[in-house]
Parts: structure tokens; C-alpha cells; sequence
């Protein structure tokens, strides 16, 4: 009985280790397309915006205070006609005063405080691309599997959503092949109540991020 039960016992366990190790294994695609087109995104006055100095009095105590609003062109160049859409990365990831992805953080004060948030604007109205008679705006939140209906109207450039270009208004096609578009872009610019800032001494606006040009 002893050794009955013994060999019951280990072919019971070289079952378990059988299924063990057909269960532990998992295939692994790798996909993707290398293509020659080449797009490449610039800013004037190389993408800097500058305040200078601001007077703490010039700031509401009690509630945020938005800055003037300031212009660039953003310039987007590629080797020959191509459907692409935009997005862009918060190098200061978390320090926004408003958690949402189309707010860009601008740091911290020397307590740890978040300084305020700014927004990049795009507006079809102010966009020319090739020999477009129109540009409209489209953008996808599902990395380009769907699109909004085009429009007309202002939009920030988001950190998870698409934006797109066309010359269709009302089509949720997506995106045209366009091989050169050029675009003043609006910098809006929040900062927090100075009630919730430690501002004993001067406190750097340190806003930073990445615009991306995603081939579609």
C-alpha cells in the first residue's frame, strides 16, 4: 500500500508540472512599418516663450491670474505629402494646477507648490497648408482608429488625443496627406492664487514640452 500510494503520489505531481509548463508560455508579434517619409516640426523664436520678470502685485491673491497670451508659428515640413496628426508630451509631468491633457505644468516654488498650468492653442482659421482653400481640424482619441467630425474651431494640442488636418468640413475620414503646413499657435498661460505660493523669493515659470509629429 505504501508503494502504491508513493508512485500515485508522483504521477499526480508530473501531471501538475506538465500543465504548469504549457501554460507558461506566450507568443510575442513585433509589427511595424519603417516608411521614408520624413516630417519635421519647428517653432519660431525656437519654441521659446519668455514673461520676464512678474510683479507679485500684478497677480490675484485669491484667485488664478492669466497671463497675456503669446504667438508662435509652428512650421511642419516633410519630404513629400503624408497624412500625420499632432500631440505633445508634458516634460513637467504632475506640476499642472489642473489635472487634464490638454494642461502643461510649469514646476514647482521652492515649497513644493504647482506655479500654474498653460495650454498650446491651434486654430484652423490661422493655418495654411500646401494649396489647401481650407484647413480644418480633426482629432482621434483612439491613436487614429476613429476621428471626430472636422471643424473650424480653436482646440488645444492634447498629450493623448490626435490632432489631425483636412480640407473637408464635417468628415470624420481623418487626417489628408499635406506635405507643408504653417500655423500661429497660442500660448495661454495660468498662474496659481499667489495665496498658494511660497514667493519670498523669485519663482521661475520652468514649462517644458514636446511636440510630435505621429505618421499615420
Amino acid at each position: 500500500m505504501k508503494r502504491i500510494r508513493t508512485v500515485l503520489a508522483a504521477a499526480l505531481s508530473m501531471g501538475a508540472v506538465t500543465c504548469a509548463l504549457a501554460a507558461s508560455s506566450v507568443d510575442l508579434n513585433v509589427s511595424g512599418t519603417i516608411t521614408p517619409v520624413a516630417c519635421t516640426p519647428t517653432l519660431s523664436n525656437n519654441g521659446l516663450v519668455d514673461y520676464g520678470k512678474i510683479s507679485r502685485q500684478d497677480l490675484n491673491v485669491d484667485k488664478r491670474t492669466q497671463l497675456r497670451d503669446e504667438s508662435l508659428v509652428l512650421n511642419i515640413s516633410c519630404n513629400t505629402a503624408n497624412r500625420f496628426a499632432l500631440i505633445m508630451h508634458d516634460n513637467r509631468e504632475g506640476s499642472a494646477i489642473v489635472n487634464s491633457e490638454i494642461y502643461y505644468g510649469l514646476k514647482y516654488d521652492r515649497s513644493g507648490n504647482r506655479i500654474g498650468l498653460y495650454s498650446l492653442h491651434f486654430d484652423p482659421a490661422h493655418t495654411v497648408a500646401d494649396a489647401l482653400p481650407h484647413v480644418y481640424r480633426t482629432d482621434s482619441t483612439t491613436a487614429g482608429r476613429a476621428w471626430s467630425l472636422s471643424r473650424s474651431n480653436s482646440i488645444p494640442i492634447a498629450a493623448k488625443s490626435y490632432l489631425g488636418f483636412t480640407d473637408v468640413a464635417g468628415s470624420t475620414a481623418g487626417p489628408v496627406a499635406i506635405r507643408n503646413l504653417s500655423s500661429r499657435v497660442t500660448l495661454v498661460t495660468i498662474i496659481a492664487p499667489t495665496s498658494t505660493l511660497d514667493l519670498s523669493d523669485d519663482t521661475e515659470l520652468d514649462g517644458s514640452a514636446t511636440l510630435e509629429v505621429v505618421y499615420l
